[in-house]
């Protein structure tokens, strides 16, 4: 199966790019937060640029960007702006090129739709119905407390509006970028309708957070859709894209670092979950909450700033086990679920 490999030891700084191979290019962008960059891809399509991804909405970022625009990619239009996933550190700026360089809109319907929609629902306190999920999940009691007080997050307060038209992609569409022919295949788990694109041409594959080298995609459930069950979606979808992926492919994140070894790498995330799984079949031989579970799950502790994705991750992992029917699901009397194993 190969070994993961990376070709460059080190991500350019911050705002600057990397040239990857002929006509593609790796810029990176800041994140205010753990995870402090996110990668995007700008592909020379000759007479103009393709930009895939777009970075979170910000002051800084958006002067960034004007410097690359007014220097680097000088003398020819952006034409298009792709979406890989409706999450806001990749589609924040969408709007923006749109706005200000006319160009088109690209991505998978779910995506672009539930883009649009976020950053129109925009709350100031969190729904009864809301707070009642985190508590069911288990959360800290400390920490549903702060949450019925704090302004929820809102994808307006990052994501610069998403504008009314754009270009669908679907699981079997090829594009044009760069000179050469791609392979659109659309995935979940992570996010729905996760778009990749695979070059026909070279080994080239824009990954997303669908494939991201020693991180796993955060894989969560939400109060939108409490009994979800994207574990098993992202897990399929591991199993599906191991059918396309080589030894020789060289996968371009949305973080972390170029790699080579796909095979290896989707085997990992893949065993990783499994892993995590059978802790948690252990665990749950004894009734417990989300929250209760995650020191089992993720074999640490998490401090305050992961515990919201870790707990989302953790209830992903009780639903799998209850869609599976391997684990009973219990409405406590203090309003929390307790998970228990058939």
């Amino acid at each position: 199966m190969g070994t993961i490999r990376y070709p460059w030891e080190h991500p350019p700084a911050n705002g600057d790019v990397t040239k990857i191979a002929e006509d593609v290019m790796w810029l990176r962008l800041p994140l205010p937060m753990a995870l402090d960059h996110v990668n995007i891809y700008i592909l020379d399509d000759g007479d103009g640029w393709t930009i895939v991804d777009t970075g979170m909405k910000s002051r800084k970022v958006i002067e960034m960007w004007q410097y690359l625009i007014d220097n680097t990619l000088a003398g020819k239009p952006i034409k298009r702006v792709i979406a890989t996933h409706h999450h806001p550190d990749h589609i924040g700026l969408h709007g923006w090129f749109v706005e200000n360089h006319g160009c088109e809109y690209i991505s998978t319907q779910v995506a672009y739709l539930t883009a649009r929609m976020l950053t129109l629902d925009k709350q100031e306190i969190y729904l009864q119905s809301q707070i009642d999920f985190y508590r069911r999940a288990g959360m800290r009691a400390d920490l549903l407390e702060n949450r019925k007080a704090e302004r929820p997050f809102n994808f307006s307060d990052i994501v610069y509006p998403i504008p009314i038209g754009f270009k669908k992609i679907s699981e079997g569409d090829t594009i044009e970028m760069a000179g050469r022919t791609w392979d659109v295949r659309v995935d979940h788990g992570h996010a729905p309708y996760h778009a990749t694109f695979w070059s026909c041409d070279d080994s080239l594959v824009l990954s997303g957070d669908q494939v991201i080298p020693s991180i796993s995609s955060n894989i969560g459930v939400y109060p939108t859709e409490p009994d979800a069950n994207p574990l098993a979606e992202w897990m399929s979808s591991c199993k599906r894209l191991q059918e396309f992926s080589r030894d020789d492919h060289l996968a371009l994140p949305g973080h972390k670092l170029p790699f080579i070894g796909m095979p290896l790498r989707l085997t990992q995330l893949l065993d990783n979950h499994h892993g995590a799984l059978d802790r948690l079949r252990l665990d749950l031989k004894t009734p417990k909450s989300a929250g209760e579970v995650m020191p089992t799950i993720f074999k640490r502790s998490l401090g305050d700033s992961e515990y919201s994705l870790g707990l989302v991750e953790a209830l992903a992992h009780c639903n799998y086990l209850w869609h599976a029917g391997e684990v009973d699901r219990i409405l406590s009397e203090d309003g929390t679920y307790k998970w228990r194993i058939n």
